[in-house]
């Protein structure tokens, strides 16, 4: 292989700590001209890989879950370098809907493949902006319903710790259920709704293997939506193991869209892209065509 500048982020916490002594092993496979970049928090980490880009990076690695890759994407969106990533994470829906193999060092050696033979395959992201929100990427799929409305909450309980957490903010979120009104607009045209769930997506799943747009394609130039019309609490309890599948989309109370194109908005609503928080649900999102360049 040349010697080439590969950037690699990785998140040490991964996992929930499962991959600590993974680094050293995908560092190895990835073979020379590797740095890896220095940081303690999502947004110095975003730093870093802005600033290897800058510094001309031939290519960047996220090592992680989708929270390290949301923070590596907003760096090579749309720039000539290349993007690998490394599934090591509790959640890996983007690694998971590009294609990507779900073992971090098979992973590892079909990016060092990629660079070895100079190829990448062209993967599409969404960019996506609001009143209140700052320009970003994401790669997998936008929460805009109830389950946007348990990440908000389960984040801002300090008790308890872990998966318990977002159960219990499963529980408070389905005692105040109600049905939301829905500004939607595809291509222009006014699909406005009520209800309970709405996702916009790029690859199939989220939340580490909800396949809640099991038909999405991040190569094919359009976002995937799905809306629901309202649902009692017994039956959003029982669309949960559907959603594992992606069999809900058989559900005549679910419709799915394609466009390039949705302006989105609800009150109320703080929206989260690749599991991270974007902010309040005002937000034009847009398919962007080959946006990264993807090692595999």
């Amino acid at each position: 292989m040349t010697s080439v500048d590969i950037a690699v982020l990785a998140n040490p916490a991964a996992g929930r700590g499962r991959h600590r002594d993974l680094l050293s092993e995908v560092l190895r496979r990835l073979g020379p001209g590797v740095r890896l970049l220095a940081a303690h928090s999502g947004e110095e980490a975003e730093a870093a890989c802005h600033t290897a880009v800058a510094s001309g990076a031939s290519a960047v690695i996220a090592v992680g879950g989708d929270g390290t890759i949301h923070r590596a994407l907003q760096a090579v969106a749309s720039q000539p370098v290349g993007f690998g990533v490394v599934p090591a994470g509790t959640g890996n829906d983007f690694a998971a809907g590009t294609g990507m193999p779900a073992d971090p060092l098979a992973a590892a050696d079909a990016i060092a493949a990629a660079l070895r033979e100079g190829r990448h395959t062209p993967i599409d992201l969404v960019r996506v902006s609001g009143p209140a929100t700052p320009t970003r990427w994401f790669g997998a799929v936008l929460a805009g319903g109830f389950d946007a409305l348990v990440n908000e909450r389960a984040n801002g309980m300090r008790w308890p710790r872990g998966p318990r957490r977002y159960d219990l903010a499963i529980l408070l979120e389905l005692a105040r259920l109600r049905p939301r009104k829905y500004a939607l607009e595809l291509d222009g045209e006014d699909y406005s709704f009520e209800g309970m769930l709405v996702a916009v997506g790029n690859c199939a799943s989220y939340g580490g293997g909800m396949r809640i747009l099991p038909d999405a394609d991040p190569a094919d130039g359009l976002l995937d939506v799905v809306v629901t019309e309202p649902f009692g609490r017994t039956a959003l309890a029982r669309l949960k193991p559907k959603l594992r599948r992606g069999t809900h989309v058989t559900d005549p109370r679910i419709t799915v869209y394609r466009a390039r194109h949705v302006r989105l908005s609800s009150d109320g609503i703080i929206a989260y892209a690749d599991g991270e928080r974007l902010g309040p649900l005002d937000l034009d999102l847009t398919c962007t065509p080959g946006a990264v360049r993807l090692l595999r």
